[in-house]
């Protein structure tokens, strides 16, 4: 089987995270998979470090459209958008060509319903719950969402202080387990990765990292392509743009430039000795 290639986007104007995000990717990923994270250049969009607000995620919509078209034209099998809100995703998949496209929101609920009947979310804001719950009802997972928890925290504070970060997610995931009746957690940010191992421990039901969720299921997805044919559909709602007409718009005549890229490089497996 051949090495897969994933591309991991951190859709903001800051490349602050992307090392992070390379780190645990480069602990997840199976051995034979080459990884790329990569974010925007403050040039394109502004020094933006989050999506909390919808005015936001309307700036980088069209870069994350650009960069997965460019991810598709060198190659990658899959492609993350590294957001919660999933946002551009269906708008990224139209163009992708034969890639996967993931993200967060949908990998996780998804992964969640693999291990327990139900779950709840616990997002940084109150803010979020809106949005976040027409995209899970949209995926048609309303019945089993059970409830929204928030810790009062913005996006860029969850990797401030970890302690608080922590115990912050441990009180909101109790008061899911033990007040709603959620059978498993989902973190509702990317930056609330690095923590569910603790929360599980503690809680005792499984808890999604969202980062890792979208990664795995795009890896996964890359190895299904190879192994089983099964790639995006084109057909009806899925259709692409004609390709004519992007090239009359230009739209893509210019490989897109990121503002940063990590290469977390596959590993040939080692071969362990037989000892007779």
């Amino acid at each position: 089987m051949k090495p897969i290639k994933v591309m991991f986007l951190d859709p903001v104007g800051s490349s602050d995270y992307d090392q992070f995000m390379a780190n645990w990717i480069a602990d997840y990923k199976y051995p034979g998979t080459e990884a790329h994270v990569t974010s925007f250049s403050p040039d394109s969009i502004g020094p933006i470090t989050n999506l909390e607000y919808r005015a936001y995620e309307a700036i980088v919509t069209a870069e994350i459209v650009k960069a997965a078209y460019q991810a598709a034209a060198e190659g990658f099998d899959a492609f993350v958008i590294g957001c919660f809100y999933d946002t551009a995703l269906h708008d990224a998949r139209e163009i992708s060509g034969d890639m996967i496209v993931t993200a967060p929101c949908q990998a996780s609920c998804q992964i969640a319903l693999t291990l327990a009947n139900n779950f709840s979310i616990i997002v940084g804001q109150r803010k979020w719950v809106n949005q976040m719950h027409n995209t899970v009802r949209d995926y048609g997972y309303g019945d089993k969402l059970m409830s929204f928890r928030h810790v009062g925290m913005n996006v860029v504070e969850f990797q401030k202080d970890h302690d608080c970060t922590r115990d912050r997610l441990i009180s909101a995931g109790r008061q899911a387990v033990e007040e709603d009746y959620a059978e498993t957690l989902i973190l509702g940010c990317t930056l609330e990765t690095g923590f569910y191992q603790e929360m599980e421990a503690e809680l005792g039901v499984p808890v999604i990292d969202p980062s890792i969720a979208a990664f795995k299921s795009a890896e996964h997805a890359a190895l299904l392509k190879q192994q089983c044919g099964w790639k995006p559909s084109r057909k009806w709602g899925s259709e692409a743009p004609p390709a004519y007409e992007m090239a009359d718009f230009g739209a893509f005549s210019k490989p897109y430039a990121f503002g940063n890229r990590i290469v977390v490089p596959s590993v040939e497996p080692t071969l362990e000795p037989v000892h007779a």
